[in-house]
């Protein structure tokens, strides 16, 4: 006879069921088959709009505005091809805040005061984003010893010095994107004849991923940024490019500069690093972007080149161009901080292979988008894990029912 001490196996009160645990699995794997916006919160409240801000009828038009209105906030992108081609980024705490431009005070040697969000008392943050020089380095003679150096440098292009077209041109609101084409103005060498710079703005609205590498994740309040350097002559047989980029500090402090790692790879192939910058504390803006870029418009794997980010560092030891929107908003006494990207290494694949460079960011305020694991890294690891757990929980079932089977039997004194 069995004493009321001994335990039951299985079978208590609070231990699962096989039912129970065949249903976590199921649960576990279906999950990882749903897509990542199922899984991924979205701001889908924000509405989302592109406008081009008229100016005088006899420049080419080249201020563009977007505009994410929430429930309770309003997120304004002020890109520019006046002077650098930058961005103004301003988060404000009201659905009703508006900008406001005086084309007479912006188009002046003076612009402060010529950019401004309404009412001021409503602004939570504000930062700016300024694209400074095209960078150019001979990478012929690098030795392997030295291959993580970009090379000798060639004079940079200033981009404040660059012509560029009207975005009317290029506006499209349905895909809510435009963009800014320029060269050089003076350009003896004629290394842009048949070339081009171009940054290709573009908001969302709602989160997702595009269908062209890197396919970062985006939200409806943040906007993409693409810049591609396509047909213009390199000065080197093995040029390697670069941009200097220049953004707001505070006081001597820079933004940060962080690196995150994934073991998923499925949107960019064998690229697991996602790099961003960080302007101080919440409510802050953001940069993010992988560090790869592409020798093909297509963006294929076998045309992946590596960006390396310089360390940011205060920009006291010499001027940078100024912006004119930035500057009419911020107000001439401001500390930038600035950092390179360079595009690719003195080996194959590079820009000398068909002439073109792509490489692609977000900008955003508040926390960045996530990178979680993908559908099919999830749908793999639950599989991998679900079949040890079937063969336990087939054991399991095994030694249930031998042990049912023992306690039915009732022996006869």
């Amino acid at each position: 006879m069995c004493g009321c001490g001994e335990p039951h196996l299985g079978r208590g009160h609070y231990a699962p069921t096989p039912t129970l645990l065949l249903t976590l699995l199921l649960s576990s794997v279906s999950f990882g088959l749903l897509g990542e916006e199922t899984r991924q919160p979205h701001c889908s409240m924000f509405q989302v709009s592109l406008e081009v801000i008229p100016g005088w009828p006899d420049l080419p038009q080249n201020l563009l505005h977007i505009r994410a209105v929430g429930t309770n906030s309003t997120l304004h992108y002020v890109w520019s091809s006046l002077g650098p081609p930058a961005a103004v980024l301003v988060a404000t705490n009201t659905p009703h805040s508006v900008l406001s431009v005086n084309w007479t005070c912006l188009l002046s040697p003076n612009p402060d005061g010529g950019l401004m969000v309404l009412p001021k008392d409503s602004i939570q943050f504000s930062s700016a984003v300024v694209f400074t020089r095209l960078l150019e380095f001979d990478s012929t003679n690098m030795s392997e010893a030295a291959a993580q150096l970009p090379g000798k440098p060639y004079p940079p292009y200033p981009l404040a010095e660059f012509s560029w077209n009207n975005i009317n041109d290029s506006l499209d609101p349905a895909t809510l994107s435009a963009t800014f084409q320029g060269h050089p103005t003076h350009d003896p060498t004629r290394a842009f004849a048949n070339g081009s710079l171009t940054f290709k703005v573009q908001a969302f609205s709602r989160s997702g991923r595009p269908a062209q590498p890197p396919r970062l994740l985006h939200t409806a309040e943040t906007c993409q940024l693409e810049v591609a350097l396509a047909g213009a002559s390199p000065r080197g047989n093995q040029s390697v490019f670069g941009l200097e980029i220049a953004t707001l500090g505070h006081g001597s402090d820079c933004p940060s500069l962080q690196e995150q790692h994934s073991i998923d790879d499925e949107y960019t192939p064998a690229v697991f690093q996602l790099d961003q910058l960080l302007w101080g504390s919440l409510p802050s803006g953001f940069m993010q972007w992988r560090p790869v870029a592409f020798s093909q418009k297509q963006g294929s794997r076998e045309s992946t080149l590596p960006c390396q980010a310089s360390p940011l560092h205060p920009t006291v030891e010499y001027s940078l161009p100024k912006s004119p929107i930035v500057q009419a908003f911020f107000g001439s006494q401001n500390s930038f901080c600035a950092f390179n990207l360079t595009f690719g290494t003195s080996r194959s694949p590079g820009y000398w292979d068909q002439n073109y460079l792509s490489w692609s960011m977000l900008l955003g305020v508040g926390p960045p988008p996530l990178d979680t694991l993908s559908p099919l890294v999830m749908g793999i690891m639950a599989v991998a894990l679900g079949i040890p757990g079937l063969v336990l929980l087939g054991g399991g079932l095994i030694l249930l029912l031998r042990h049912k089977q023992y306690s039915e039997y009732q022996s006869i004194n």
